[in-house]
């Protein structure tokens, strides 16, 4: 790729000036903490993708974001030990409420309210 190449990539990752609101879908689902696929929600650390959306058990909290990088569209996933959201295709990094914390998405993700009730949560917004 010559220089100019290289200047059009380097470009086109730059965030945008102006500020957009968060993006991802309309959901209103549960998810069954007993049922197996659901088990690692019971465990700090542990995330589940579903309906477009990652769920996380933040050290006993449950957080829940689009999971739909801003940038590019690529799966974003939850990471424990940084407790943050991150995107494996360009290293967008995201805080618990989705809010861009560096990298190239130009927007935040949506945030989406979870609430627990029993060994059920129901995730929405």
């Amino acid at each position: 790729m010559g220089l100019l190449g290289s200047a059009v990539f380097l470009d086109s990752c730059k965030k945008p000036k102006t500020s957009n609101p968060p993006q991802g879908p309309t959901v209103n689902f549960t998810l069954d903490l007993s049922q197996s696929a659901n088990a690692s929600l019971n465990n700090a650390g542990g995330s589940v993708a579903s309906h477009g959306v990652v769920v996380a058990n933040a050290n006993g909290t449950y957080v829940a974001v689009a999971q739909s990088c801003t940038h590019n569209g690529c799966n974003v996933g939850y990471n424990h030990s940084a407790n943050n959201f991150v995107c494996p295709c360009h290293n967008g990094v995201f805080d618990l409420s989705g809010n861009v914390t560096s990298g190239p998405p130009p927007t935040a993700l949506k945030n989406y309210t979870v609430t627990k009730n029993g060994s059920v949560l129901t995730i929405a917004g």
